[in-house]
């Protein structure tokens, strides 16, 4: 017996979902099973108070009437209120242009168990976070040392936060409401506690991924946090 391979996934952010869309199906049938979840699926989620609707597409390319086709039936839910329908390519114009252009905050010093740093916006960190210590911030974390601890970036619900570390070696790592651990096994995200080069984490389709700073600008950044450091 084969099963059907689900077409959208819905996540829950800080203020609303996000449709995940299928990248590769068919269209029509993407929006047959669209209707289906309005209809009758996820009436416990896409039923009652107004909630904010974030639809990704990602690689695939829509045609402006096929976005209207979208809309059209995500509209027919009088309680969802449509925020914004976008690809990759938009999402990284996002990332580069609005995570980038916030003011940067330097702080040096050391983040030792049971303290946590909180911080509004993205942080340079110059220092050693130890197992235990904590880093919150709303925006990106960038640790020129060791990240020993639990670091959680984009804490009010930005998915384009990332955190990027000299030594990536933490006991938590959160980014939005995305978490992840050092592997117990090979589901988990790989951490690379013995890499000599720096390492950020980010999400990619709502999952953890971690790769060398040097790659970063695959994602639309580029290390000008650093300058005049």
């Amino acid at each position: 017996m084969s099963i059907k391979r689900k077409l959208i996934t819905i996540k829950g952010i800080k203020d609303g979902l996000v449709f995940r869309l299928d990248e590769r199906c068919d269209f029509e049938e993407l929006l047959e099973e669209l209707k289906e979840m309005l209809e009758n699926s996820h009436q416990a989620i896409l039923s009652g108070p107004l909630v904010s609707i974030d639809v990704r597409y990602g690689i695939r390319e829509l045609s402006d009437e096929q976005k209207l086709q979208i809309l059209d039936v995500l509209r027919g839910k009088r309680n969802l209120l449509v925020r914004s329908i976008e690809g990759a390519a938009k999402a990284a114009d996002a990332r580069e242009n609005g995570v980038l252009r916030t003011p940067v905050t330097t702080i040096s010093g050391m983040v030792r168990s049971g303290q946590v740093l909180r911080h509004d916006g993205n942080l340079l960190f110059l220092g050693d976070v130890n197992p235990g210590g904590s880093i919150v911030c709303t925006g990106d974390i960038y640790i020129l040392g060791a990240l020993r601890g639990m670091a959680h970036a984009g804490s009010e619900g930005s998915e384009l936060a990332i955190v990027g570390a000299s030594y990536l070696a933490p006991t938590q790592l959160r980014i939005a409401e995305v978490i992840s651990r050092p592997p117990d096994n090979d589901e988990e995200v790989s951490f690379h506690p013995h890499e000599t080069q720096m390492e950020f984490a980010y999400l990619q389709d709502g999952q953890m991924q971690v790769d060398k700073m040097a790659n970063i600008a695959r994602l639309g950044r580029d290390l000008n946090v650093f300058k005049g450091v």
